[in-house]
């Protein structure tokens, strides 16, 4: 399919239902804030206009199946604005009825606050979180390019969102928005809300961007509307946009609260009910003589034809992809294996051919599981945070403006950019992605690691350089409390494995689990093969039965690098004529104490989770320090006869 192809309704709605279906959406928004007595009527109600000449002129998308592959995806990154996004689900017959409207903001409704993916049909991702859905954007628009690179004959869509000041404030958007003019990913078309107001007020209090030379600076086509009421001006401004080949960026000069006389323009229409006399007044401005919550006939009638047109694009695409696997079977086979994220036949043997018997870094393991992986996964694509030779995530030549098919992604040096786009990437469907930095810098990805978790979408994150064994680096590099803060995220699987076995598992759990998001924890330091007996290992299925229960039995566990040192302190104790038990707790959310025994933890890093779990927690609570990784090890603590001295004094203590 050519890739000057722009979709478009069959006919435009006339100038009064344009006006009347605006006039719709700014109402219904009011509507449920109003009767939650709680959200954001300002946003809806002066970008009522650009949703609506997007919805019904551009946007290829089918209420009867808001998932189609080939759909053309849309993300109100200001999600604040929610109420506007669920007005235009519920005139166009998304499965958003009335009654859901009504409870806006209210417990177990499919209207929440933020548009929260899952939750509601045809809401794309969670946002929220400002910024974060124009970056998911981009990653929606890149994987739309990877797709249509390997898939041409069925992938042909775009990318829209609309987004806000606030949006374009948080660093975030810098991150994502270079990083989608160096890749030239032309699909995509942002509409900012300009409307020059935030929360407390004027955006010149605190911000006086060139947002226009800002995105031209990125390779972005760019473009303004000075009225955001002009819906034929907005037409042909995305008219242009879909017809150039760079990522589009259009001002669309707004009035918050429009309509609503006493606050349009303030930021009393941000973040509050306009009050029923104010409510009032502005329909009665507007001529709107309809009761709350209404979609008049004639609104209803012309977004039933449009929601046909969609229907019809659905019915389409499904006769090129019967085509398409008639003519590629196997190819196909593989496009629908991916998008149900099926693994494929022989993942296991091939992560079984990289356990060795040589020391080695976890990291290095990892870079072999991953060699393993892509030679029968080639739905894999993933990258690093310029960090790629560190933290062994090389995967061949890096995606280009002009070879997206390739699978390593060069994401510079974007902690926070490269966690939003992976969620847009796999938000999208049709690929499986990972991406990686050190693991003191989850610090800078974190915002967007528990969106991974919030919208339970299965990304895979890389952590390296795992603990103070860093070394010279210092403390600045040497994560102390960052496996323990990544622990406390609900639905955050988080794996440290201790050697090449364990990182073949980690890396099969991670690909497993398709409802949330794993952080593989994973070492600088080369650590030996878990060639010693007895260590058990129930991080797969359940904890094994416990030992003896007399006073001198003792539970040892650990978690990668000091697997190895708890099994050298393992046989110092038997030799003091304890009954020892060592435990490699890869995730430590399945491990349960032995109930009988001495419990003792060891792991280099916070001691915060463990203290509640076991008897004594051996760990770090303090910065480490710069200096050669064994020699900073070992002033913590971290030799086989410092942790004995600690558990000998524990154990004399409790006779």
């Amino acid at each position: 399919m050519p890739e000057s192809t722009v979709h478009r309704p069959l006919v435009a709605p006339s100038v009064e239902t344009d006006q009347l279906a605006v006039d719709t959406l700014r109402f219904l928004a009011a509507d449920m804030v109003e009767a939650a007595n709680s959200g954001h009527p300002g946003m809806p109600m002066g970008a009522a206009p650009m949703a609506w000449t997007l919805w019904s002129r551009h946007l290829r998308h089918d209420p009867a199946d808001p998932a189609w592959a080939d759909r053309d995806r849309f993300v109100l990154s200001a999600g604040h604005g929610s109420a506007l996004l669920y007005g235009l689900l519920h005139m166009f017959g998304y499965d958003l009825p009335t009654e859901e409207l009504r409870r806006f903001r209210q417990l177990g409704s499919r209207t929440p606050g933020h548009p929260e993916f899952g939750e509601t049909p045809g809401v794309e991702c969670t946002t929220g979180p400002l910024g974060q859905g124009l970056a998911m954007a981009v990653g929606m628009a890149l994987a739309e390019r990877m797709s249509h690179a390997r898939y041409p004959e069925i992938t042909d869509h775009r990318t829209y969102a609309i987004v806000g000041d606030g949006c374009l404030m948080e660093g975030v958007s810098h991150e994502a928005a270079s990083f989608a003019g160096h890749l030239g990913l032309g699909r995509l078309i942002v509409l900012w809300d300009d409307n020059a107001i935030t929360i407390d007020g004027a955006v010149d209090r605190s911000c006086g961007d060139d947002q226009i030379a800002r995105f031209a600076a990125y390779g972005w086509h760019t473009e303004v509307v000075p009225d955001g009421t002009d819906i034929e001006a907005i037409d042909a401004a995305i008219r242009r946009a879909e017809a150039d080949p760079r990522p589009s960026f259009l001002a669309v000069r707004t009035v918050i609260g429009h309509g609503a006389p006493d606050v349009a323009g303030t930021a009393k229409a941000h973040g509050a009910p306009l009050g029923a006399d104010q409510l009032a007044r502005a329909k009665e401005i507007a001529g709107w003589g309809y009761p709350p919550f209404a979609v008049p006939e004639q609104v209803g009638a012309t977004c039933a034809v449009l929601a046909e047109i969609g229907a019809g694009d659905r019915a389409d695409w499904l006769d090129r992809f019967a085509e398409f696997a008639a003519a590629a079977p196997e190819r196909a086979e593989e496009f629908t294996r991916a998008a149900a994220r099926i693994l494929p036949a022989g993942l296991a043997e091939a992560l079984s051919g990289t356990v060795g018997d040589a020391p080695r870094a976890t990291r290095q393991s990892s870079q072999a599981c991953l060699d393993a992986v892509l030679s029968v996964m080639p739905e894999l694509v993933g990258g690093s945070a310029d960090l790629a030779g560190s933290t062994g995530t090389s995967c061949g030549p890096v995606v280009a403006r002009d070879d997206y098919s390739r699978t390593a992604i060069a994401f510079g040096i974007r902690e926070f950019g490269m966690a939003a786009i992976l969620n847009g990437i796999s938000l999208h469907g049709g690929f499986r992605v990972f991406g990686s930095t050190f693991l003191v810098f989850a610090d800078y990805l974190r915002p967007a690691l528990r969106l991974s978790a919030l919208m339970g979408q299965p990304v895979i994150y890389v952590l390296t350089h795992d603990s103070i064994a860093v070394g010279e680096d210092g403390p600045t590099h040497q994560p102390v409390e960052h496996v323990e803060s990544l622990r406390v995220i609900p639905g955050l699987q988080v794996l440290r494995p201790a050697d090449d076995t364990e990182t073949a598992l980690a890396w099969e759990l991670a690909l497993t689990r398709t409802d949330g998001p794993t952080a593989l924890i994973l070492s600088r330091q080369a650590l030996p093969q878990d060639t010693r007996a007895p260590i058990d290992h129930p991080g797969t299925d359940s904890q094994s039965a416990a030992p003896g229960g007399d006073l001198r039995t003792v539970e040892l566990v650990a978690t990668g690098s000091e697997v190895a040192l708890a099994a050298a302190v393992a046989e110092q104790l038997r030799a003091d004529g304890y009954t020892v038990r060592v435990v490699s707790a890869l995730d430590r959310w399945r491990y349960s104490p032995a109930p009988s025994a001495h419990t003792v933890s060891i792991e280099a890093g916070s001691t915060t989770g463990w203290a509640g779990l076991v008897d004594l927690a051996i760990g770090i609570d303090e910065f480490g320090h710069s200096g050669p990784g064994a020699e900073v090890m070992a002033h913590h603590g971290f030799t086989v006869e410092a942790v004995l001295t600690r558990i000998r004094e524990y154990l004399g203590g409790t006779r």
